[in-house]
């Protein structure tokens, strides 16, 4: 028989759940949810005090190591450290090692990744509003690919990428300037289409196709001025510019990082009535001695790739 989850993780379950569900993920190709879950012996009482969950794009080693550091009861990490099945767990491997070292660690591990994606006011919706300024600049906003599973029910509108158009058409050399600025990068990748130029710009951007991550897939069969990225493909970038798209991208998890403190300060207002309806639901006072929750965005997380 299996043992049921700590009031802890299960405190941390639903919170994430709620912000983020699990079945607005891509499931036919994402590994979400829950990928590690130690034994709740595990969990130290300083843990148990003050529970801790740290945020990362991606769980490294370093990532680890600060996890451990900080006693963390759970790491929620963007990209799922598991996603092909594994054959063994072994330190031959030091994906497997830093699996074996959060176990002894007691630390679960949690990946939302693309539920995060889709959700309406998730990384797509953040980087949306990042491009075009807000809302109140748009026409319209909406998903590229809806979820079938979130139609009719509280997260309408929920889906993979998103399509903006502007009220008023912006120039290729403004649109740049302020994905620089706003995710704090000094250098781009551009692609520029044959009508676009960043010496001479003309205010014909009106349409803004994005995407967190890598888009190419999410953009297959998207029309716009500009498509706004992690990463694409050297054809899938040759291919929209020579259609008449310029291409703006950002290496990979550029694109996703910046969520990361929003991400900390949903979790901050849901964990206290999660805990509540835990504490309800086990009807327990000796519960009651959890004396807060601290979610700290992981200052080890980075890109792998640097511009020299």
């Amino acid at each position: 028989m299996s043992a049921s989850p700590s009031p802890i993780l299960r405190t941390i379950l639903t919170a994430i759940r709620r912000l983020y569900p699990e079945h607005l993920a891509d499931k036919a190709w994402d590994n979400t949810g829950l990928l590690l879950s130690p034994p709740p012996l595990a969990l130290s009482p300083s843990t148990l005090r003050a529970p801790k969950i740290l945020l990362t794009v991606d769980l490294t080693t370093a990532v680890a190591n600060e996890a451990i550091g900080l006693n963390a009861a759970m790491v929620v990490a963007y990209h799922p450290i598991i996603f092909r099945p594994l054959k063994s767990l072994t330190t031959d491997n030091t994906q497997q090692t830093t699996l074996l070292r959060l176990i002894q660690a007691g630390i679960s591990v949690y990946s939302p990744h693309t539920a995060v994606d889709a959700v309406v006011g998730g990384v797509n919706d953040w980087l949306a509003t990042g491009i075009s300024g807000g809302e109140e600049y748009e026409v319209s906003r909406a998903a590229i690919q809806p979820c079938a599973s979130a139609q009719g029910t509280e997260h309408e509108g929920a889906g993979y990428g998103r399509l903006v158009t502007l009220k008023e058409p912006m120039d290729i050399r403004s649109v740049v300037e302020r994905v620089k600025g706003f995710l704090g990068m000094s250098y781009l990748q551009v692609a520029l289409a044959k009508r676009h130029s960043v010496a001479a710009p003309d205010r014909d951007i009106k349409t803004i196709g994005v995407c967190a991550g890598s888009g190419g897939s999410v953009f297959k069969d998207v029309k716009a001025d500009v498509l706004f990225t992690g990463e694409m493909s050297h054809h899938e970038a040759l291919a929209a510019r020579e259609s008449g798209t310029s291409v703006i991208a950002c290496f990979h998890s550029n694109t996703e990082r910046g969520y990361l403190p929003f991400m900390r300060q949903k979790l901050l207002e849901a964990l206290p009535r999660a805990w509540e309806e835990t504490v309800e639901e086990e009807g327990s006072d000796e519960m009651l001695d959890v004396e807060g929750w601290d979610v700290f965005v992981s200052e080890a997380d980075r890109d792998p790739y640097s511009i020299v």
